[in-house]
């Protein structure tokens, strides 16, 4: 029974950690949340807030105002006419729930025109990737390099000369260059009997 109990309550501990870290922040417009045409920047306020999807602005206002969601162009135009969405409760919260351009404006004739919009970007939530694993690869034998034999260079004058090849019951070459030129007619002679043989079989 106890230990249930204490399942509980971490599980309820869990949840509300989880639910307070996916709750947006709060930005009272202009800085202090008041919504009027007391010569307010708006957009100077807006350019210095990082606006996240999640987050909230909250406006505070007198009936003689609106909160009016406009498009860019009602915007530019300082036009409710053709309202996303109009608010006269005198205190209203805006949920940013997408990321993009939000406009807003005080729809009463001149009031817009005196200073009361606003443009909001509402950017994504960071995306954090997971962090990559690393995995050790299974049953895999490790196989030990063997180095290439070693050729030893040829001695002599030139490398592209076959050297002489001798009997075991032949004498020492003669040190003379004729008789060098023989030894060595008869190596490439011994070389192609021997590929003649192989490609005669």
């Amino acid at each position: 029974m106890a230990m249930a109990k204490a399942i509980f309550a971490v599980a309820a501990v869990a949840a509300l950690v989880v639910q307070l870290a996916a709750a947006g922040v709060d930005h009272p417009v202009g800085g202090n949340g008041a919504w009027d045409a007391a010569g307010t920047s708006y957009n100077a306020w807006s350019a210095k807030q990082t606006f996240k999807q999640g987050d909230t602005m909250s406006f505070k206002y007198a009936s003689s105002h609106d909160v009016t969601e406009v498009t860019k162009a009602g915007y530019d135009a300082c036009s409710g006419s053709s309202p996303i969405k109009s608010y006269t409760d005198g205190a209203t919260t805006i949920q940013l729930t997408s990321p993009g351009k939000r406009y807003f404006i005080c729809s009463i004739p001149g009031h817009c025109a005196a200073g009361m919009k606003l443009e909001v970007t509402v950017a994504a939530p960071a995306v954090t990737a997971p962090a990559p694993t690393k995995s050790k690869p299974r049953h895999q034998r490790s196989v030990a390099s063997t180095p290439a034999p070693a050729v030893a260079p040829a001695a002599g004058p030139s490398t592209d000369e076959l050297p002489a090849v001798s009997s075991p019951t032949a004498a020492a070459p003669p040190k003379s260059s004729g008789a060098a030129s023989i030894g060595m007619l008869g190596a490439k002679a011994v070389v192609g009997l021997a590929v003649a043989v192989a490609l005669a079989m």
